[in-house]
């Protein structure tokens, strides 16, 4: 009797829980020895981190925040962050380390719903094909970066065309000031050629100065990509490109190559060393010239702009997109944590830190967007650009103009290689894990799971090469548009929809006490359940309002290519419904829980299976013990049999052999 006491203390307390649990995982290694856990929490903390700040943080975030109302806009983006991005953050690691199971398998918690873990999967494989293609490209910049100079500083290459202007502000201001016109990098005066040909050089002058482009445009487009004339023209495959992205999948590779081992290790650099280069790159712009401007440009409140819906939805957009939840990888991260590991503390720390980052971030930018102004003499609006223009023709063209040019180029291009390399290998860990979980008997023996990465990245790669043509940007522009923007939108609102109401918002938080020893806040049940739902549809409704066929640049695709994009929305999403109508119909083909009556059929599929729970025995136990299941006589048997005893307690309310089981494993 007082050693049931002593038994149901230790279940009740929740430090003493935790930190039994940290003794017995620090003196056996791995807590789940099948799947493996990080090494040390700061491993999962620095991948976390290492995912959800990525390319968007740099390149998006700026632009959005001077483009509707500068730091007015910081109002909305902090309260979209509290209801909807932190909510759903936390609710994923919840969801992941409990089950410590991939995205599919996962969904033993409501079997009816297994397609949303389907819909995951093939979100993170349409991101992993196309996402690499972005690494590929900076490796490439990095290698050119290389040299005793940069190839895109100046003119007078090959690629370049009559368009190409160096913007050389201070000969065109010295130019104006003895009445002539800059034209060519060189300065006309009626004195030198006569007035009929100098009225024709100021003509032709007039005409390219609305055509000009930067060198580093040109050498994005016309060496880089060799960019075709649109999407019906794809052209022919660069071997340049080819050899980059082969680089790309490859790193990503021996990256994963000792699974969550070798992945924990890579982010202590993926994570941190972007923090260095962006200190770096702020410390040396905020000497440059006009570099202040740039700042205020971008901090300067219009409060005015609070009043319109498109900067709230903006703000909503940048918040979901910018913390990648429901792609499938937070839930995998978190499924390799120790079991009573405290993911609330996590998920605060990684949210707060990822928009911190991405206003850090914004100061950066804008000092050298700032500089750059001043250089050709122009408004900062001329100059700010968003996504791929900033990383490959902005900043480049504003490091050509820097001393010691091939250094900074380096330490951009490394910086915007670790952003990117962060996020893919989760990406990949994903699919990864998914495919493993989903057959862990045939796949976690030997050396067949680092088979299966092999796998991943030759198909990967393979699926890549349209990138590599001539129009190559096109089609990555469409998967960017359509592969993780609409589908993951619908996929959270299922998945929303599936915990706090399906399964039950009161379920779920005695599972969340059980890891973290304590209730979480009634805050959180009120997020779950309404607002976050109800910010999803909001956003859902904001970006199809503001639906736009895609472009690129001035070239506007045809209705077919937008209609491929749809397709591949609808892949994802259409595996919710699919999965569901298949599972109902097995159900009743095979009589699984003795009844044709579809309705009962659709209930009992959607309660958890007799599967559903934590991955170990030990914690199993945990949560019978709190709900009193054993007896004082079963409170003092030996392991060995109260683990009978908890199959038999099972037995009686969900057999384990039966045809669900047969069932379910088939699905």
């Amino acid at each position: 009797m007082e050693r049931k006491d002593e038994q149901n203390f230790d279940a009740k307390d929740p430090e003493k829980v935790i930190d039994d649990a940290s003794q017995e995982s620090d003196m056996t290694g791995d807590e789940n020895q099948e799947r493996g856990n990080w090494t040390g929490k700061l491993d999962f903390l620095l991948s976390c981190l290492s995912y959800a700040v990525g390319l968007g943080n740099l390149w998006r975030f700026p632009y959005l925040c001077y483009s509707n109302g500068g730091g007015a806009f910081l109002i909305p983006y902090v309260l979209m962050l509290t209801f909807a991005g932190i909510p759903l953050f936390f609710m994923e690691l919840s969801f992941g380390q409990y089950a410590s199971s991939g995205v599919i398998s996962i969904w033993k918690v409501s079997p009816l719903l297994q397609g949303i873990g389907f819909g995951m999967f093939l979100v993170s494989v349409f991101i992993g094909i196309y996402y690499n293609m972005i690494i590929a490209w900076a490796f490439f910049y990095l290698f050119a970066s290389f040299g005793s100079d940069v190839p895109w500083k100046s003119c007078d290459n090959d690629w370049n065309t009559p368009a190409c202007n160096l913007y050389n502000t201070v000969d065109m201001k010295n130019c104006t000031l003895h009445n002539g016109t800059f034209y060519n990098s060189t300065c006309y005066t009626v004195e030198m050629v006569g007035e009929e040909t100098y009225s024709t050089i100021v003509n032709i002058s007039n005409i390219t100065m609305k055509t000009r482009k930067m060198p580093s445009d040109e050498y994005f487009h016309n060496y880089v990509l060799d960019i075709s004339d649109g999407f019906h023209d794809m052209g022919e495959i660069k071997w340049q490109l080819v050899l980059c992205l082969m680089f790309a999948w490859t790193v990503v590779g021996f990256c994963l190559i000792k699974g969550i081992k070798s992945a924990g290790k890579a982010v202590y650099f993926t994570a941190t060393f972007p923090y260095l280069v962006l200190l770096i790159l702020l410390v040396r712009g905020l000497t440059l010239d006009g570099s202040v401007n740039g700042i205020i440009y971008y901090l300067t409140p219009q409060w005015d702009r609070l009043l319109s819906a498109k900067v709230w939805g903006d703000a909503a957009v940048q918040i979901f997109f910018s913390l990648s939840p429901c792609w499938g990888g937070l839930i995998t991260l978190a499924s390799y944590n120790k079991f009573h590991n405290n993911c609330l503390r996590d998920a605060l720390v990684v949210s707060i830190a990822n928009c911190a980052t991405s206003v850090f971030a914004g100061f950066v930018i804008f000092a050298i967007i700032g500089y750059m102004a001043n250089e050709l003499d122009v408004d900062v609006s001329e100059v700010a650009d968003k996504g791929a223009g900033l990383a490959f023709i902005v900043y480049p063209e504003a490091v050509s103009r820097l001393p010691v040019t091939p250094l900074w180029a380096i330490l951009f291009f490394s910086m915007l290689l670790t952003l990117g390399l962060g996020t893919q290998i989760t990406v990949v860990t994903t699919i990864h894990t998914t495919i493993l979980d989903m057959f862990p008997k045939a796949l976690r023996k030997g050396h067949r799971s680092k088979l299966v990465l092999l796998v991943i990245c030759v198909l990967g790669f393979l699926l890549g090469l349209s990138f590599c043509s001539r129009g190559g940007m096109y089609m990555l522009q469409l998967m960017d548009n359509y592969a993780g923007t609409y589908s993951v939108l619908l996929i959270g609102l299922c998945e929303c929809v599936g915990l706090a109401w399906v399964y039950g918002v009161k379920r779920f938080f005695k599972d969340i006490e059980q890891m973290i020893g304590y209730k979480p806040w009634f805050w959180w049940r009120l997020c779950w359940q309404f607002i976050t739902p109800g910010i999803m549809v909001f956003i859902l409704i904001f970006t199809w309002y503001d639906f736009k066929p895609s472009s690129y640049g001035s070239y506007v695709y045809p209705s077919w290519a937008d209609g491929m994009g749809w397709m591949i929305s609808l892949t994802s999403v259409l595996a919710v419904p699919v999965v569901a109508v298949y599972a109902i119909v097995m159900a009743w083909r095979r009589d699984t829980y003795g009844t044709r009556n579809v309705w009962q059929i659709i209930k009992k599929l959607s309660q958890p299976s007799a599967a559903w729970g934590p991955a170990l025995e030990q914690h199993r136990a945990e949560r019978h013990e709190e709900e009193n299941v054993f007896s004082v006589t079963e409170s003092q048997q030996p392991l060995a049999g109260k683990n009978v005893k908890l199959a038999e307690s099972l037995e009686t309310k969900v057999p384990l052999t039966t045809k669900q089981d047969e069932f379910e494993s088939n699905v």
